[in-house]
């Protein structure tokens, strides 16, 4: 491990962490220093730390973030750019859960690491006259979507460590920097977001802004490691919710049958809220079965409470919430596992395609949502974790279950190689009308209610505005009322009216 020690924008030390020796260099700036270190030492770690922070990096925590090389860790009591990122950014990775190790591509020049041969993959998108806190987030901000795995690490500096004062980036570096990094019409947004709810006229660096040019990283950073497969010692529990879909749950169970590694058990939740109660699947019962069933008849529908029953019954390492309109190869099971025991992950999302569908990804990263038709997750880390019934009967549940295990420290992981085909049953979704009291109102709320649920319950304030703020856009071309000033105050009503139905849900269900 190389530790680079930086102040004021100078490197005054490098240091081997196995030789205990000092590196000597020539060049001053902590950007130009770290690419030479991984010029020199490719397949070292390179770590970089502040003055303040010298002698309270934690190596054996630092080396245990790295069971895999394409990987990228920071830690902070600030972000570069402030809160206002969240005026441009909506995935979960800048709501920083700070108590667990979560993934994030926010990084900063206090302290971090990444291996040397995968920061030089990023030396021609990177301007040497950047900031070095500004090149460290653009690194993570481009690799993240090309498999580039990037955490705040809580733990990497020692309990001892001091109050770091710690750099942060000006108005006109956050406009460069959404303009490099996202579509050009988000430093409008931008703009008109700091305007309004900061009373920030920052008009100056939106133009500054455009003179520069959107970056582009189209390399893929591939895993190595030298882990091993622990596949045969592992144990898998499948659980699938379902309600008239008789036909496409055999031809799941069939795929199961016909796994290479086959599941120890298949917990199945049939809802029916008929008077009387009857199963549809008789060939649980009148055929034979290489695994364990478990079939569970409830006279509620729901897919949050059917999968809540379900958890609660899984008994192997590892259970795969999986949807009952779903078909994949004999080797699913298997490959998915293999990639889990291999790089030690607790969480992966599968690729679920339809059929014309194209697969847009072409190595693992890390997913800012959660799939829970198509997930495979350790039992252990998800005890205390349940999809909340607040979200039942409408939209959210899947992307606030995966929130809720991110800030238990777990990162979901997307695997575009293990494939699943989902055939979008035209019996599916809610197959039963269920009227929500809100739709009985003339005026109804604007988002959905489930939707500002989980808005209000995940994301910052800043996000939130910057949605409300998107929304408002979007939505006036959709809704008869052409008047400024009348739409505004509609608006204003209809989001009023989701904001208490979204309180009301989470109290209710608290």
């Amino acid at each position: 491990m190389i530790i680079l020690v930086h102040k004021n924008n100078i490197v005054v030390e490098i240091v081997d962490s196995v030789t205990n020796t000092l590196i000597t260099f020539s060049e001053k700036a902590p950007t130009k220093v770290l690419f030479s270190l991984a010029s020199k030492y490719p397949n070292r770690i390179i770590v970089w730390s502040h003055f303040e922070n010298k002698g309270c990096i934690d190596i054996k925590v630092v080396e245990s973030y790295f069971s895999s090389y394409n990987t990228m860790i920071s830690n902070s009591k600030s972000t570069y750019f402030g809160d206002a990122i969240g005026y441009v950014e909506e995935t979960p990775f800048i709501n920083i859960n700070k108590k667990v190790k979560f993934p994030t591509w926010l990084m900063h020049s206090n302290c971090g690491a990444i291996y040397g041969e995968v920061l030089l993959m990023f030396r021609e998108c990177i301007n040497f006259k950047n900031s070095f806190s500004y090149n460290l987030n653009s690194i993570a901000k481009l690799g993240i979507t090309n498999g580039l795995f990037c955490y705040f690490s809580p733990d990497i500096l020692k309990r001892n460590r001091t109050q770091t004062t710690e750099e942060l980036g000006s108005i006109s570096e956050l406009f460069q920097f959404v303009k490099e990094h996202f579509k050009v019409r988000w430093i409008l947004l931008l703009f008109i977001n700091l305007l309004i709810f900061e009373k920030k006229v920052a008009l100056l660096s939106l133009v500054k802004s455009l003179f520069h040019k959107r970056k582009k990283f189209t390399k893929n950073i591939y895993f190595k490691t030298n882990k091993t497969s622990l596949t045969d010692y592992v144990t898998l529990s499948v659980l699938i919710p379902t309600l008239g879909r008789a036909k496409y749950l055999f031809d799941v169970l069939k795929d199961l049958s016909h796994q290479t590694l086959i599941p120890h058990e298949v917990i199945i939740i049939e809802q029916d809220d008929n008077e009387i109660i009857k199963t549809e699947l008789d060939f649980l019962f009148s055929k034979k079965w290489p695994f364990n069933i478990i079939h569970k008849l409830i006279p509620q529908t729901g897919a949050c409470n059917a999968r809540n029953i379900g958890l609660k019954l899984v008994s192997s390492d590892y259970v795969f919430l999986a949807d009952d309109d779903i078909r994949f190869n004999e080797n699913t099971i298997k490959s998915a596992l293999n990639f889990i025991t291999e790089y030690s992950y607790i969480a992966i999302t599968l690729s679920c395609l339809r059929k014309n569908d194209i697969e847009k990804y072409k190595v693992p990263i890390q997913w800012p949502s959660f799939g829970s038709g198509c997930s495979i997750v350790k039992t252990n880390a998800i005890k205390d974790v349940f999809f909340d019934m607040a979200f039942e009967h409408g939209f959210g549940e899947d992307g606030d279950f995966g929130i809720q295990i991110r800030n238990k420290g777990v990162d979901v992981i997307y695997v575009p190689s293990i494939r699943l085909n989902h055939l979008k049953a035209p019996i599916g979704g809610f197959r039963k009308s269920y009227i929500k009291e809100w739709e009985k109102q003339t005026l109804k709320p604007k988002p959905s209610p489930t939707v500002m649920l989980f808005k209000i319950k995940n994301q910052s304030i800043q996000q939130l505005r910057s949605y409300k703020t998107t929304l408002f856009i979007k939505y006036y071309k959709h809704q008869k009322e052409k008047n400024p000033y009348k739409y505004y105050k509609q608006f204003k009503s209809n989001w009023k009216l989701s904001m208490y139905w979204a309180q009301y849900l989470k109290n209710t269900n608290n």
